[in-house]
């Protein structure tokens, strides 16, 4: 792939705010995010929680894909992750060796009671289980970090087994090839760009559901009602995106929200409050998934 028009994106953060920046810049569409420690440190790939001790200060790094110039990228962050625009140094580089350094980082993961997410090069520690294979290439999405674990999680413990589903902000495509592989007939996965579109089809076909799931931009999606609605974005953008995916809800149907922090659950209950009583899971990380169900139809 060619350098022209990626954009690295950087700026310093006590090293307590690091997990917080990273998943923000992830959700809001890198490709990848480094630590980087100071006095030239070796960058810390995908940190875990407890994984590392982080100093009081480090300087974060993310990849962003082509598409965006630098000043609406820096204006588009700046509002993200909620710092001052100056704060941000975005510069034009070619597609470095570290993006795939941080995707050798990934290893298989167990969500709930079956469900894995393996590397597509890796053999399944449980072949029996459900094995969704994934190769992130240049989308968001592994599942290594909460937001995506909950949403893994809650599809687990609820198959969506015959219904037709709506995945909005795909990223990698994750979602909805585990709804897909858990029994979903149908799913549409919704994104803006034009990599994550790419990935969710290419992972699709890895895992043999690619009959049942169709990549889209938001203009293309067909109407109809779901059975189950997930959208894993930033909790500004749920609130944005209420009058679209509310009315979606067939009745009886599941929404899943995710891609928000504890402290900004209310105005995305209320948003969606017309539709479904959304519930919160106990925060992990400070992250939370807002689940809750449409009214069934009365006789």
């Amino acid at each position: 792939m060619g350098g022209a028009g990626w954009l690295r994106v950087s700026l310093p953060v006590a090293g307590a705010d690091a997990g917080r920046a990273q998943a923000l810049l992830e959700l809001a569409g890198a490709a990848a995010v480094s630590v980087e420690l100071p006095e030239g440190g070796e960058p810390v790939l995908e940190p875990g929680p407890g994984a590392v001790v982080l100093p009081a200060e480090v300087r974060i790094a993310a990849l962003f894909p082509p598409g965006r110039g630098p000043a609406r990228l820096r204006a588009q962050l700046a509002a993200a992750i909620g710092v001052e625009a100056a704060r941000l140094a975005v510069e034009p580089v070619p597609e470095r060796d570290w993006v795939r350094a941080w995707m050798d980082a990934f290893r298989p993961m167990r969500f709930g009671e079956r469900l894995w997410v393996v590397p597509r090069h890796m053999a399944p520690p449980e072949p029996g289980a459900v094995n969704l294979r994934l190769d992130p290439g240049l989308a968001f999405g592994t599942g290594t970090h909460p937001t995506t674990a909950l949403c893994l999680e809650w599809l687990d413990a609820h198959p969506p087994r015959g219904l037709r589903v709506l995945d909005y902000g795909c990223g990698s495509g994750i979602l909805a090839v585990a709804a897909a592989l858990l029994g979903a007939r149908e799913v549409h996965a919704v994104d803006l760009e034009p990599q994550a579109l790419a990935a969710t089809r290419d992972n699709a076909a890895a895992n043999a559901v690619a009959d049942r799931v169709r990549a889209l931009a938001p203009d293309a999606l067909p109407p109809g009602g779901y059975g189950l609605v997930v959208a894993n974005i930033l909790a500004g953008t749920l609130v944005e995106l209420a009058p679209l995916l509310g009315p979606r809800l067939a009745p009886g149907a599941a929404l899943v929200l995710s891609g928000l922090l504890a402290d900004q659950a209310a105005p995305v209950v209320r948003a969606y409050a017309p539709w479904v009583r959304l519930e919160a899971c106990p925060p992990r990380e400070g992250w939370i998934r807002l689940a809750g169900r449409r009214e069934p139809a009365r006789p």
